[in-house]
Formats: C-alpha cells, sequence, structure tokens
C-alpha cells in the first residue's frame, strides 16, 4: 500500500487481510480505509524498496472480469458498429491476465495482437440489483486495463471470446486507485495509449456511453457481482486496427495505459515464446 511516506507491505503488516487483494476485500469489504490508517504508522520493517517489488494481476484471482465492447461513440465508428444501446458485455478468464511490466506475448498463430487502453473497476463488495443512484457505494477503487486483442481470432465469429483470452494479454494494474481520490465515478479523466512512446488513443473518460453506475446497476440485475470483481470500461478510438495501414503490436514494442490521477501500465511485448 503507498502512503505519503512510501510502500508499505500490508500483508506483512495485519496478516488476516490476506495475500490478495480479493482476499481483502471478502473479509473486510470497508477495510481499505482502515489498512490505510495503520500503513501510515506503520514500522520501517514493514516499509518496502519501490525496486524491490515485483507486480502481479492487481486481481489476480478473480471471479469474473467482465469487459465492455464499443463503450466510446468513436471507436465503435472506427469498428463499424452502431453505437450500442444497451452495454455490449464479454468475459475475460484469469489465465489471460497479466501483470504491471510484464510482457504482452505476440502469439506463435497470430500477428495481429492489437492494444486497447481502458479504465477498469474493482468491485468492492456483493451486490445484486443494485440501484443506479448508489452504485458507486460498490466500487472499491480503479485501475488500469489493456484489453490486448487478438483481431484475426476475435473476428471469426460473432462473439469475441477467442480474440479476447489469449494467455497473457490482459495487463491489469499496478495499483487500486480508492474513489476518495477521483472525481465522482472517474469521469472527466484523460484516458491515453502509447506505444513506442507515440500516442495511438487520447480521449476522456466523460466520452464513455455508459458510465460506471450504469454498468454495475444493468450487470447486477443478471448476476451477483462478488469483491475482486473486475469491470472493464471499454476502449476510445485509436486501435491498431483501424489504423490505415493497420498497425499490430510487434516483438520490441511497450504498451502504456494512462488515466490521469490513476497512473501508468507499462508492458514490452515480446515474440512468441518456444516451447
Amino acid at each position: 500500500m503507498r502512503t505519503p511516506d512510501g510502500l508499505v507491505n500490508v500483508t506483512a503488516l495485519v496478516p488476516s487481510v490476506g495475500s490478495s487483494l480479493r482476499e481483502l476485500l471478502e473479509r473486510n469489504p470497508g477495510g481499505l480505509a482502515e489498512l490505510a490508517a495503520r500503513a501510515v504508522d506503520a514500522p520501517a520493517r514493514f516499509r518496502v524498496e519501490p525496486s524491490a517489488l515485483h507486480y502481479r494481476p492487481l486481481v489476480p484471482d478473480p471471479s469474473k472480469v467482465l469487459c465492455l465492447g464499443l463503450n466510446y461513440v468513436a471507436h465503435a465508428s472506427e469498428a463499424a458498429f452502431e453505437p450500442p444501446r444497451y452495454p455490449v458485455v464479454f468475459t475475460r478468464v484469469a489465465t489471460s491476465l497479466l501483470a504491471h511490466e510484464a510482457p504482452l506475448e505476440v502469439p506463435r498463430c497470430s500477428k495481429q495482437l492489437d492494444y486497447e487502453a481502458e479504465l477498469a473497476v474493482v468491485v468492492g463488495r456483493p451486490g445484486r440489483d443494485i440501484p443506479r443512484e448508489r452504485a458507486l457505494e460498490w466500487v472499491a477503487g480503479y485501475t488500469l486495463f489493456n484489453d490486448g486483442s487478438v483481431r484475426d481470432y476475435q473476428k471469426r465469429t460473432p462473439q469475441w471470446t477467442l480474440g479476447k483470452n489469449f494467455d497473457g494479454t490482459g495487463a491489469l494494474g499496478p495499483e487500486l486507485v480508492t474513489p476518495d481520490e477521483l472525481p465522482e465515478g472517474a469521469l472527466g479523466l484523460r484516458i491515453q495509449m502509447r506505444v513506442g512512446g507515440e500516442l495511438r488513443q487520447d480521449a476522456s473518460t466523460s466520452d464513455m456511453i455508459f458510465d460506471v453506475p450504469t454498468v454495475l446497476a444493468g450487470l447486477s440485475e443478471v448476476m451477483t457481482l462478488l469483491p475482486g470483481d473486475v469491470i472493464a470500461m471499454g476502449t476510445p478510438s485509436g486501435v491498431g486496427a483501424a489504423r490505415n495501414p493497420p498497425s499490430f503490436l510487434r516483438a520490441g514494442d511497450v504498451c502504456e495505459v494512462s488515466v490521469e490521477r490513476i497512473g501508468v501500465l507499462r508492458n514490452p511485448v515480446i515474440g512468441a515464446r518456444r516451447t
């Protein structure tokens, strides 16, 4: 956990929180503020140098990752779709997730690995039939997501599941930023994607068609949302597949997703590993 004086190893400071963000939220849904207060006064032995960190996906074991497609008007247009009247939702599996600074791998079977900068929501407590006007009470915090998409596989069928679930293509993290640090619903924040330092996507989270309360309320009509569930809020225009000519990720590229006041999610790109 980050404090004004640096990073604190809260799993060592308070072992009862468990070893992951999901465990913490399951055991004490309202415990983030309490834990932050304890971390501020943590003894020196619990402090961690940033150089010693080895990242994992922010939530390495979510019960579900729910992703929105076409949630920015300009992206829907570049993908040749009408703006949706109801949120377009697909799922990701945990094996598709990877951490900040971990390599995105161009798969052996395709050369069409694409990037998508996204704001992601982490659910803080169980919820079903959540009222829209109270939906933000279920948000533990916000983070960053790169919805790495293998476009030729994505387009093989009307369902996007295969193209969105290659192992290690969905970067998640690096940190959770709690709602009190951001505008309500994380609106009005600049969202960008850089590839090799070149700005590829640049928009505002206010451009989302469906905002966070609407999405939480709608999803919870269908299923119970659980602590640690991740909801990726869709990507703005500028993806590689829509460029002329198309520009997909190659070994040696570096992807950087940024949302102001949340941070930067950085991942190098490598070629397929030999087996």
